[in-house]
């Protein structure tokens, strides 16, 4: 997993509350296993028409929309069905960061999971964000999570909290995976110890 220090990137406002997993990332592409390609039906409905062409007025089908890597939202985003393929479907798009006043539990567990950082600030800070954003190309907003805060395109830094342990995880960008591969060595030096002293128990190789 990519870690996640500090980023500065074109921000796409999407004024909605309540978006649900089902709008992030549509059932009908949940037969892959696989993390990419979800990207180009990430807000499928709201992206597309029915025979596929793009509608002009939704946030990501406009340049510089099409580049964002923050996106703010309204809230209870990723509410909906437990499916990982959310923030798959974002971050194969290019989202690492999404600001919203509040997040449903389990989108907001597997958001970290997968490298990006959900950010809760409260609605009308969210509104000013989302101001910012709409200035376009110039108007990039800074995440920074060391210092845990947001820095405006006028300098103004808005400040936010985080759990420290999840925090850690990002900075060093460790999935469940990684955590377990920190402790390797003691891992290894464990199964040599059982090795040894349980060597007459079946199924233990020597």
């Amino acid at each position: 997993m990519d870690a996640f220090t500090t980023l500065t990137a074109i921000a796409a406002p999407l004024p909605m509350a309540n978006v649900d997993t089902d709008k992030i990332i549509p059932a009908r592409f949940l037969k892959t296993i696989k993390r990419t390609g979800l990207g180009a039906n990430l807000f499928d409905t709201l992206r597309y028409e029915a025979d596929g062409r793009e509608r002009p007025d939704f946030v990501l089908n406009q340049e510089p929309y099409r580049r964002a890597q923050i996106l703010i939202a309204y809230e209870n985003f990723g509410c909906g069905s437990s499916r990982e393929h959310a923030p798959w479907a974002l971050l194969d798009f290019g989202i690492r960061c999404v600001i919203a006043p509040d997040f449903a539990d389990i989108f907001h567990n597997n958001t970290f999971k997968n490298g990006i950082l959900p950010i809760r600030l409260p609605r009308e800070l969210c509104d000013l964000l989302m101001q910012d954003a709409r200035l376009g190309d110039n108007a990039r907003l800074t995440v920074d999570l060391a210092a845990q805060v947001v820095v405006r395109p006028n300098g103004a830094k808005v400040h936010f909290e985080i759990d420290p342990f999840r925090k850690h995880l990002l900075l060093n960008g460790l999935d469940d995976i990684g955590q377990t591969l920190q402790h390797a060595a003691k891992i290894d030096s464990y199964e040599a110890r059982q090795r040894q002293e349980k060597s007459w128990q079946p199924g233990i190789a020597i």
